[in-house]
């Protein structure tokens, strides 16, 4: 293993360490949902008013899903037997993933979630205890619990609980390759009652994928499965009664004969286990599922290399066709819940699978689009599951669970209008969630060359490190060359990018390039050579002029310095684009439920009318470029009234962009308050607005958006990313005075995808 292969593992290892030790502990908490903060809310909230709703429960058990949080509360239960790829480790070493499994349920479905580390490994005492905790949860996810004493817990559970329970490890993976295998027969015009499959591995998941398949259609005796002593087949003994399910009637008993003429292969084993011969004698457009990670059976490479008409599925996200349970088991909990299902059974499973299979068919969405930084997604060989990343699946998978449910009669609750429930679904959620993640993703895919200025900076040291070793960005750390050492050591942060000291010697011939060009473009506006030699050795000039050259793709400055001595140089340096009078920035406020963004709110003091045309202009097509629908606002603090100075100025740019971007959806003067509320919109049926709240805000004058975003800022109720900078040619950004790392990132990403877009053109 190589010296840099050591070292990111080493920064890794400490990242993962720090990431689950920093303050509050662990990944999940508990905040109360209702207000607390008087004596007569206390009082509601325990003793004596909670004796009310104990009574009715008392009287009817199934209010517990009215009056408390049970209906959306799921138990992620371990006894740590079969954790990831590290075995028995034991339920308190599993904590880290249960705590893992319960931030997913959150993040993708708004699932509450308690994780419970059982420290119990007889599957009869282990069965008893989750009886007992049974009624606090409206579910229960089992994880990571090894065979085959998970096949009798799951089956005894769903027996004896009437509450929806899944074991995710074995149907989890089968719901999502079964989708999978669906779209994949489909593209290599084989039906599912007619191939040959081979699967290899014969564990929980492989057993249940197995099952869910014969469901789908597949005939048991074209099923040939495989352990590690080979083929399962007649001459076996002691098979466990698992195993005993799939014992096939054949002579073949190495994985290598069981692959002739195969149409399918499922691997749920171990990393290369299946060769480039094996593939080779497979049928003609083979089905290859290598499930195994962090190495598949068979390296996507090889397989394309060995058999280009391979239709493959992995399960890691860098190669196509990602099998990721995350596709299912947050919406498939989700949907049972929102029906107070008594179960999990087959019918819902299987809507899981066609659901899924049926949203690879659709035309993929744009943010999706953008997450990958793909020209287009269309189904075929390298498309036939959704991403992770595709904000649909909690519509279309949770509704065909809950309609599975309902059709089926495990559903305590019915959902009278699916329309009003899949826009319950999205207002939940959030619609843009996912924001960070999918920019994030998408700079990953085509990483740029970013240049962060005062590098001396821990947090500036620190955010470089995530940003090289999450793959994001290609960091140039600029500053003081041997103080950024020490730095670094100090520290302990340990990477291999280059860092650029405008003082330094080895930077003289890039300083007489730079000077040459800094005094040609200012010497007609007061600057003369000994400047233009004078400022080519301050960062604030060299930062620029890197970019300009073509020496970095992307350029974040400030942190220790004000933003307006810190823009000075930038503007002087790089170019507005073409029909840009005045740039302006905006912020991004990532709320609880979606993103909303704030401008200008760095730049522009007293705009004109005119400039707030440009900044709602500018803010529009920035916003569209995050593949969010902008919705605009135009500020003032009174609504259509036009009685002030500041609702005249604004009611004016609200004129002329109606008249001349009619299709812009943008509206004001209005307040903010009725800007972001649906009933306060519909008071006004007349605005463009509707009655769907404005996710942009653009202000009347920089006070008033610099002190908003400061305030939310300040009370740490939102992240915030920038401020981004619109107008400029060529992608740089000036971060806040003492940013955190986190912001650095963010704002570094956002540089990434200007950065690329760029490119692109």
């Amino acid at each position: 293993m190589s010296s840099k292969t050591n070292r990111d593992q080493k920064n890794f290892n400490q990242a993962a360490l720090d990431y689950h030790s920093v303050e509050p502990k662990g990944k999940i908490e508990v905040i109360p949902s209702k207000p607390h903060s008087s004596q007569r809310d206390l009082s509601l909230a325990y003793s004596p008013g909670v004796a009310i709703p104990c009574l009715e429960i008392e009287r009817d058990p199934k209010l517990a899903y009215e009056y408390t949080g049970k209906g959306n509360l799921v138990a992620v239960i371990s006894n740590g037997t079969a954790v990831l790829g590290l075995g028995d480790i034991g339920a308190e070493a599993s904590k880290p993933v249960m705590e893992g499994k319960g931030l997913l349920f959150k993040i993708f479905a708004d699932i509450n979630v308690f994780d419970i580390e059982i420290n119990e490994k007889d599957p009869d005492k282990f069965i008893e205890i989750v009886k007992g905790i049974a009624p606090t949860f409206g579910g229960i996810n089992l994880e990571d619990i090894k065979a085959p004493e998970a096949f009798y817990i799951e089956q005894r559970l769903k027996e004896e609980l009437d509450i929806p329970l899944m074991h995710d490890d074995q149907h989890g993976t089968a719901i999502i390759s079964a989708a999978a295998l669906i779209n994949a027969l489909e593209i290599a015009g084989k039906k599912i009652d007619e191939v040959k499959m081979v699967v290899n591995g014969a564990g929980a998941a492989a057993i249940a994928c197995s099952k869910l398949y014969l469901e789908l259609g597949l005939k048991k005796e074209n099923i040939l499965m495989c352990d590690s002593k080979g083929v399962i087949n007649h001459t076996r003994e002691n098979l466990t009664p698992e195993k005993l399910d799939f014992v096939a009637t054949t002579d073949k008993k190495t994985l290598a004969e069981a692959l002739q003429n195969a149409d399918v292969f499922v691997g749920l084993s171990k990393g290369n286990v299946l060769s480039a011969e094996m593939l080779k004698s497979m049928s003609k457009n083979p089905i290859v599922f290598g499930l195994a990670n962090p190495d598949p059976e068979i390296e996507y490479e090889l397989a394309m290399e060995t058999r280009p008409d391979t239709i493959m599925a992995t399960g890691r996200s860098d190669y196509p066709n990602q099998v990721n349970n995350v596709l299912g088991f947050p919406y498939i909990f989700r949907g049972a819940l929102d029906v107070q299902a008594t179960t999990i059974n087959e019918a819902m499973k299987l809507a899981a699978v066609y659901a899924l299979a049926d949203l690879a068919k659709e035309p993929v969405p744009e943010a999706v689009i953008l997450a990958y930084n793909l020209k287009g997604l269309n189904f075929g060989r390298e498309y036939f599951i959704p991403k992770p990343f595709d904000n649909r699946l909690i519509t279309r998978v949770s509704k065909a669970v809950a309609k599975a449910a309902m059709e089926s009669g495990v559903a305590g609750k019915l959902i009278e209008n699916f329309d009003d429930y899949e826009n319950a679904l999205l207002d939940r959620m959030g619609r843009d969630e996912k924001l960070i993640r999918m920019m994030q993703n998408k700079a990953r895919s085509n990483p740029k060359r970013v240049t962060l200025g005062n590098a001396e900076e821990y947090n500036v040291l620190k955010a470089a490190q995530i940003l090289y070793e999450e793959g994001i960005a290609k960091p140039i750390l600029m500053g003081e060359k041997k103080y950024i050492k020490e730095q670094m050591i100090k520290f302990g942060i340990d990477i291999d990018v280059p860092i650029v000291d405008p003082m330094d010697d080895d930077q003289e011939e890039n300083r007489l390039k730079y000077r040459e060009s800094l005094w040609k473009k200012r010497q007609r506006k007061g600057m003369n050579e000994y400047k233009a030699k004078r400022f080519v050795r301050q960062r604030d000039y060299f930062g620029p002029l890197m970019l300009q050259h073509g020496d970095t793709d992307a350029l974040i400055m400030g942190f220790s310095k004000s933003y307006s001595s810190t823009l000075r140089p930038i503007l002087e340096v790089i170019e507005k684009e073409k029909g840009v009078d005045k740039i302006a920035s905006m912020m991004m406020i990532l709320t609880e439920k979606k993103p909303i963004f704030f401008a200008d709110t760095s730049i522009n003091q007293s705009p004109t009318a005119e400039d707030l045309v440009n900044i709602a202009r500018m803010s529009e097509m920035t916003v569209k470029s995050f593949a969010v629908q902008p919705r605009i606002a135009m500020l003032s603090y009174e609504n259509f009234a036009g009685t002030s100075e500041v609702s005249k100025k604004v009611g004016k740019a609200v004129s002329i962009l109606h008249e001349k971007f009619p299709k812009m959806i943008v509206d004001g003067e209005i307040q903010p308050d009725f800007a972001m509320d649906a009933e306060l919109l519909a008071e006004y049926p007349f605005s463009k607005l509707g009655t769907t709240p404005a996710n942009v805000f653009v202000f009347p004058n920089l006070e008033s958006a610099n002190i908003s975003y400061k305030i939310i800022r300040g009370l740490k109720m939102a992240q915030v990313v920038g401020p981004i900078l619109m107008g400029l040619k060529q992608p740089v950004h000036v971060i806040q005075m003492r940013a955190s790392v986190d912001e650095i990132v963010n704002l570094a990403t956002i540089a990434v995808l200007d950065a690329q877009k760029k490119e692109n053109g």
